[in-house]
Parts: structure tokens; sequence; C-alpha cells
């Protein structure tokens, strides 16, 4: 069996404070994009096992494949660790990149297991929040709204087709560095305005094509590479362009595939890489999901 794992850009990302639990609060609108990692599954004797070609990334109990397959072994009320099962993760998906990665293999992982393991749905959807905030949005795709942590979903009308083009910087950004240099430049400014804040949380339409994206200043400024970026996609004519997520993808959209390729070979260079890639709707996602 083998299951794609989408990644997504953010078409916007507001914070709008610090929660009591620790989390941040957003409005984020999520945006699936066909780049994707690949999971092959096979039955084997024995415990659960799990391979990647990228030699980065962990292949034990710390990868969210891992942790997924382990939640959902649970959530069949089956006894002792994961079994039967290994897992193969092919990586197209850069990491630390704002592109959601890790949180939708671990979707893929979950849906994948789901059918094998036979665990209902919304079995799958609370093993989902266990493991990240990004986690259940995976398993919507599509066009969403994302409230609260950033897991409180809204499906919104699926966004017109758009060629992304995906600028990758030399360098990665951690969830926590972002957010952590963002509580630092809020308190810099003093606190933010109550009517910024109904503005950010008030509307569920989705906005017009210009990205916001409140980590991206304070990431820019340890990072200026990004801002070039931006204003580089900005002046080949990108409709939208902005960091996606914490960053450190910054991804440009445009009417057609010729001038996305064309911005793109522009815009590669040295350990600069760009990546070519196209909008996907949330019946594209369930449908090549599969695939």
């Amino acid at each position: 069996m083998r299951a794609r794992a989408f990644a997504k850009i953010n078409l916007s990302l507001r914070v709008l404070g610090t929660r009591p639990d620790g989390y941040h609060e957003l409005r984020t609108i999520f945006q699936s994009i066909a780049l994707h990692d690949t999971l092959t599954i096979r039955h084997v004797a024995g415990p659960f096992r799990l391979t990647c070609d990228d030699a980065s990334l962990p292949r034990d109990r710390t990868n969210l494949v891992w942790r997924a397959a382990d939640r959902l072994w649970k959530a069949a009320r089956r006894r002792g660790a994961p079994c039967g099962v290994a897992i193969h993760l092919t990586k197209c998906i850069p990491v630390q990149a704002g592109l959601g990665g890790g949180s939708s293999d671990a979707a893929a992982t979950l849906r994948a297991l789901a059918k094998v393991w036979r665990v209902d749905r919304q079995s799958v959807r609370e093993a989902a929040v266990t493991l990240g905030a990004d986690v259940p949005y995976f398993l919507e795709g599509g066009t969403v709204l994302g409230l609260e942590r950033g897991d409180v979903l809204f499906p919104l009308p699926d966004h017109p087709r758009r060629w992304v083009v995906l600028v990758i910087p030399p360098f990665g950004v951690s969830t926590q560095e972002a957010y952590a240099w963002w509580d630092e430049s809020r308190r810099d400014r003093g606190p933010k305005r109550g009517r910024d804040r109904a503005r950010s949380a008030g509307s569920l339409a989705l906005p017009d094509e210009v990205a916001e994206n409140d980590l991206q200043s304070a990431v820019s400024k340890r990072h200026p590479e990004i801002s070039r970026i931006v204003a580089s996609l900005r002046r080949a004519g990108s409709s939208c362009s902005a960091m996606s997520g914490s960053g450190s993808a910054v991804f440009g959209l445009f009417e057609t595939k010729g001038a996305a390729f064309d911005v793109a070979g522009a815009l590669k260079r040295g350990n600069r890489s760009a990546i070519v890639t196209r909008t996907l709707t949330r019946a594209e996602c369930r449908r090549l999901a599969a695939k």
C-alpha cells in the first residue's frame, strides 16, 4: 500500500496572542499543494519498523510517523507495541520549511493504518489532535480556515488553481524558534490593538490574494534572505507571496505553469532551491492520497 502526504502553504497566518496552555492563538488559511512525501506500507512479521531515504531524519519513536502508528495501535485497543507493519518514508517535502511535512506524514500514517487495523474515523481524528496542531488539517486537505491552535477547522471554498513556486533557502527554521522570535518582537512593540485582533478573527471568508504572515517579520529579522525572496517573487508577478508557516520556505502564486517555471529558474541560485508545484482542491487530495 502507498499513501501520499501532501505539503501545505499558509495563504494567511495571523497570530492573535498567546494561550494559557502555552500555544499561540491563530487564524490561518491552509492550502494543500501537490508536492508530497510517499509512505510505502508493507505487512511484515515482528515489531513495527520505520525506514526513510533521508538520513537526517530519526527512524525511532521520536518520528511523527512512528508516534502516529503507536497512537493508532492504542486506539485500536491492541496490546503491547505496534507490530505487523513496516513503513518506508520517501521524503520530497523540505524539512524545517513551514510546509507541514512531518504533520502530513503523520496524517497519512493514520489514514493508511486505520484501514489496516480497522480504526473508526472519530478515533483517527482524536489521535491526530494529540500528535500536533497541524495534523488534523492534513486529514481534511484543500482550502481550510484554522482557528485556536490551528486545529479548529472550517473548510472553505476551494481556492482557484494556481501554480506555486516554492523557494527554499539554505537554512531551516524551527517552529519553536519562529514563535519565540514573534513573542520577543511583540514584547518590543507592546500589546496588539484590539481592533487588529478583531479584524484578524472576525471573518471566515477567503481573503484576496494578498498574503499576510505575522511570523515573517520576526523571522526575516534573523534571516533577511526571506524578505528578499518575497520581494523578488512580487516583482516577478506573483499574485500572492509570503513565507509559509514558520518558514523558511517562501511561496509565490502564478496563473500559468510557464510563468512559474521561468521565475523558479531565475530564483534558483547557489544553495537556494526552487520547486514548482500547484494547489490542490479538497477532492483532489482525497482522490490522489492513496495513488
